[in-house]
């Protein structure tokens, strides 16, 4: 975790004239007195910038009332040994937001439908005997298929996108800290330079003051451009990740209702097989009923999530 440094005032010239004033040993420029009392209002975490707590106006969810992973997903998961890999840890998170296709270790209300389906069926092992080629084939075959390679082809080239874009944006991060010590390296120098003018006047010294404001100059300007691309960086990788989190919650939208579609295929054959099972059955088909993807999406962001606050813009 690392602390932004406090804001460049973009009003204040990196050669202000103030810079050539004599100063007192041990005192600070003007220029520089005024960067160091600005309040620092945001933090930047693994080259992500987030406001401060309490800072600034308050966020509203991208899409409220829907538990949707836009709006929960925006802090990396904690690391125990401190030590952060941007694209294993994304490609893993990313990875975490389908669940298997086989629906063995599904929660919420489609977990409690498909506890109760395995318990029929264990209950009920001889009765399932007369109709079990039926049930493989047009259910138990359908699940072990779903989807399959295409899947993960889809959901690797998620997390290769969205890692390729997190690589950028850590490269972006790193050319503005580098810009932001060319800066502080050049306003040193030309503060020693005023300083040896005040000592000795000279032709030379006066050549040596230009040529370092030239270059206090050229380092501000540069910091300003790097600070544009991390923005520019940022941006493109937070509209991808809403992107991505749509397409993935259509995903699982999508794989819960055809789980839940092949379960009710399931119910039919039994109602077809044998009556006598009705008993059975009837909880299976009610639990079914209320399988609801919302609600369990609901359930697994609250589990799951990770932080609200979506990132904001590095300031100069």
């Amino acid at each position: 975790m690392m602390m932004m440094e406090a804001s460049f005032d973009t009003e204040e010239s990196f050669d202000d004239p103030s810079c050539l004033a004599p100063q007192p040993p041990g005192s600070v420029s003007p220029a520089k007195r005024q960067i160091r009392e600005v309040k620092e209002t945001k933090i930047t975490i693994n080259c992500v910038t987030f406001p401060l707590p309490g800072e600034g106006p308050e966020q509203q969810l991208l899409k409220p009332n829907e538990w949707s992973y836009c709006d929960y997903f925006w802090t990396d998961r904690k690391d125990p040994q401190g030590t952060i890999k941007i694209e294993e840890e994304y490609a893993k998170n990313l990875s975490k937001l389908s669940q298997s296709p086989l629906a063995l270790q599904e929660e919420g209300t489609l977990g409690e439908a498909w506890t109760q389906l395995k318990k029929s069926l264990h209950d009920e092992a001889e009765v399932h005997l007369k109709f079990s080629n039926k049930l493989h084939s047009e259910v138990e075959k359908p699940l072990l298929t779903f989807r399959g390679d295409n899947f993960k082809k889809d959901l690797k080239k998620y997390d290769h996108h969205i890692a390729d874009l997190r690589k950028q944006l850590a490269s972006r991060y790193a050319g503005v800290e580098k810009a932001r010590k060319a800066l502080a390296d050049r306003q040193k120098d030309l503060e020693v330079k005023t300083q040896q003018l005040e000592i000795k006047l000279s032709n030379k010294h006066e050549e040596d003051i230009k040529k370092a404001r030239r270059k206090s100059t050229q380092a501000g300007d540069d910091l300003m451009r790097c600070v544009d691309l991390y923005n520019q960086t940022q941006s493109k990788w937070f509209e991808e990740m809403v992107t991505t989190c749509m397409e993935l919650e259509k995903l699982e939208v999508e794989r819960i209702e055809w789980i839940q579609t092949h379960l009710r295929q399931y119910t039919t054959l039994r109602h077809e097989t044998d009556m006598f099972n009705q008993s059975v059955v009837e909880p299976v088909d009610q639990l079914l009923q209320k399988v609801d993807p919302g609600k369990d999406r609901e359930l697994w962001v609250k589990e799951n999530k990770t932080g609200e606050v979506r990132p904001v813009d590095m300031d100069i």
